[in-house]
């Protein structure tokens, strides 16, 4: 074989390689968003919900009786009202929990498939398509502990509830404005 085609066929063959090197971090960068949104859905550390809501999935996920106390606290909601949201809540931490520990199970399975001497692409799309429905049921889930909570609560209660999660969002969004000013070091 002449030095001319053994140059070309090493070419050929880095050029694929490379090729082959960005399909695979575009497949794991395209599963890790499916995995970070799943992620977002559930609370982060120390039970805290990343969307920074006080009423998101955090307030469901159990150990978060401070956190649901201090919002019925903030409206003034009689015993009666905290019996009811209380039960609404922990019914609903115990059906998210389960598909929390689903979730959990996808995740490691999908890094089995991205780590695995050869990538399948069918069983990586099947996790994907689990993660995204189970993330959908988990949506409706606490969408539907909140209507239950909301039939619970008066309409003044929710308005003031929606103000203080508004606050909250502003003054986070202030925090995140002011990090994001900050010089670099």
């Amino acid at each position: 074989m002449n030095l001319a085609l053994m140059t070309t066929n090493a070419k050929t063959d880095a050029a694929a390689r490379r090729g082959l090197k960005w399909l695979v971090a575009g497949v794991v960068l395209a599963v890790s968003a499916t995995v970070a949104l799943s992620a977002w859905a559930q609370p982060g550390p120390g039970g805290h919900h990343h969307g920074g809501d006080m009423a998101g999935p955090g307030m469901f996920m159990g150990g978060h009786g401070r956190g649901l106390d201090r919002m019925l606290d903030s409206v003034n909601a009689t015993d009666a009202q905290r019996a009811q949201i209380k039960q609404i809540a922990q019914q609903a931490a115990v059906d998210l929990k389960a598909q929390h520990e689903q979730a959990r199970a996808l995740r490691e399975r999908s890094l089995q498939i991205f780590t695995a001497p050869s990538v399948d692409a069918t069983a990586a799309e099947t996790v994907r398509k689990q993660l995204s429905d189970l993330h959908d049921a988990s949506s409706r889930r606490m969408l539907q502990a909140m209507l239950q909570i909301s039939s619970v609560l008066t309409p003044e209660q929710r308005a003031q509830i929606g103000q203080k999660i508004q606050q909250r969002r502003e003054h986070m969004q202030q925090r995140m404005h002011e990090h994001a000013q900050q010089p670099k070091q």
